[in-house]
């Protein structure tokens, strides 16, 4: 679900500017999954550009408030959303923590970084929604320190049926600021790709683990 249809459109033409998204239908990407695709993103790269990471820290910090009510943390699920993650807490005025992909093996043996008290409202800050699973275990780990998870709000998804379905089954609320039914559309509008092309990106979105073979 995304925050609004005007953000959705904004964010991903930013995000197709600076070439954080490339849609190459005619020269597929291949995922560390093993799946071949026809578009990649890395929303790494809004850091590298002062005015696309300040669009997203603004539009994530109106609307998660607005959705979700101020909460008292914002999480950040590592690697990819730690920077903008930081950005939004900052924005808030909130506290700020991060969830390991399993926990340490030395030390405290911590998987949530940061300080976290028992019963807090936490956001989950993510880059990006494939099928939801890495930044559902973020979840998972949130809320096995004591956390009260809120929601999550994602920079993109590309709306695969699993995703939807490991998070209802979940009960967590996901939310976007754009996604790739809104990117399509635009990308034909802004010529990145033909009509053609558009044909062959949905029929991937509906069946991803099997494209190309």
């Amino acid at each position: 679900m995304i925050f609004n249809k005007d953000t959705a459109e904004k964010t991903a033409e930013l995000l197709l500017q600076i070439n954080a998204i490339k849609l190459n239908p005619r020269n597929p990407f291949i995922w560390a999954s093993g799946w071949c695709s026809p578009i990649y993103c890395d929303n790494r790269i809004t850091l590298s550009f002062p005015a696309v990471r300040n669009y997203l820290r603004e539009e994530f910090s109106k609307n998660i408030e607005k959705q979700f009510g101020k909460p008292d943390v914002i999480a950040g699920v590592a690697t990819g959303a730690i920077g903008i993650g930081i950005l939004v807490a900052e924005s808030l005025g909130l506290p700020f923590v991060y969830v390991r992909p399993e926990p340490k093996k030395h030390g405290r043996l911590n998987q949530v970084e940061g300080y976290l008290q028992k019963g807090q409202n936490v956001i989950v800050v993510e880059d990006l929604i494939s099928t939801g699973n890495s930044s559902l275990l973020a979840v998972e780990a949130l809320k096995e320190a004591g956390a009260n998870v809120k929601g999550m709000a994602a920079i993109f998804s590309y709306g695969f049926e699993v995703a939807s379905n490991n998070f209802k089954k979940a009960n967590v609320d996901l939310y976007t600021l754009s996604n790739y039914e809104n990117l399509l559309p635009l990308a034909v509008a802004k010529r990145y790709i033909t009509e053609e092309e558009e044909i062959t990106l949905q029929e991937w979105r509906n069946s991803p683990s099997t494209w190309g073979k």
